[in-house]
């Protein structure tokens, strides 16, 4: 399967325009039969796209990820109007359910990375109950504070002893992209994951939003309501700039195809 030909451009971003099971049976495949190629995925929405719109750097970020997986349902809506009928919403709690359960009776190693001291430990605990899959083979929780090149050194030579075939990072983005990046300079893995807040959902930290809001595509609103302080200035300058810069890209693109 070609990334270029399962992808939909949004706001300049290859977006994956397949659906939930398409991208964990690709990533499986991926993750058996391409050792050591540290493929970078993730599952970003309207957050990740307008950092990148703001950041050109991390833009080009994005741009250089194996798979970027629609974390939203905006970003499907948009996929969708440009023509991926396919297109379904692989959120990041979710993809990461659906990946644990697919690979449970495979010999693939998890390593999770990201979360307070002591959710790695919850996490790897919750997987085993709730997925019956125990080849979690490592937990590091990362300092809030950038790690030097040592100190990445040091987690990549854990993340390599510990045999995993796959890395799972649950910080936030940008963060967590850029740290993916920057991981690949010290690991040999098949896969680094990108999955903001599923480490939190999964360990019952952090309340997750009904599915009928997650499809209304509101699940920002409820997360605001949930986390009022920290959340409301990221989705007063998200959630509008999202709209307003897709609605501007499709009349560019039509004022353009009738000249």
């Amino acid at each position: 399967m070609s990334a270029d030909k399962n992808s939909i451009p949004v706001l300049g971003i290859p977006v994956f325009s397949q659906g939930m099971q398409q991208a964990v049976e690709w990533v499986i495949q991926q993750c058996l039969t391409n050792s050591g190629k540290n493929a970078c995925i993730s599952a970003t929405g309207a957050h990740g796209i307008i950092e990148a719109h703001k950041d050109p750097v991390f833009k080009k970020t994005l741009q250089h990820f194996w798979l970027n997986l629609p974390d939203g349902m905006p970003t499907v809506w948009v996929g969708k109007l440009k023509g991926a009928k396919s297109m379904e919403r692989c959120y990041g709690p979710d993809f990461f359910k659906a990946m644990m359960l697919a690979s449970a009776d495979l010999s693939l190693n998890h390593f999770f990375c990201g979360g307070k001291e002591g959710v790695g430990e919850e996490l790897k605990a919750a997987v085993a109950q709730k997925f019956s899959n125990k080849r979690v083979v490592g937990v590091f929780s990362p300092p809030f504070r950038e790690m030097t090149d040592p100190e990445m050194a040091i987690l990549g030579q854990q993340i390599n002893e510990s045999g995993a075939h796959m890395v799972w990072i649950g910080i936030s983005t940008p963060k967590q992209e850029k740290f993916a990046e920057r991981l690949t300079k010290f690991v040999k893995v098949n896969a680094i994951i990108t999955v903001g807040a599923a480490f939190d959902f999964h360990t019952n930290r952090v309340k997750q939003a009904p599915k009928w809001v997650q499809n209304a595509g509101m699940e920002w609103f409820f997360r605001l309501l949930m986390e009022p302080k920290r959340l409301y200035k990221r989705y007063a300058q998200i959630v509008p700039l999202f709209i307003w810069l897709n609605i501007k890209e499709f009349v560019d693109f039509y004022i353009l195809k009738k000249r």
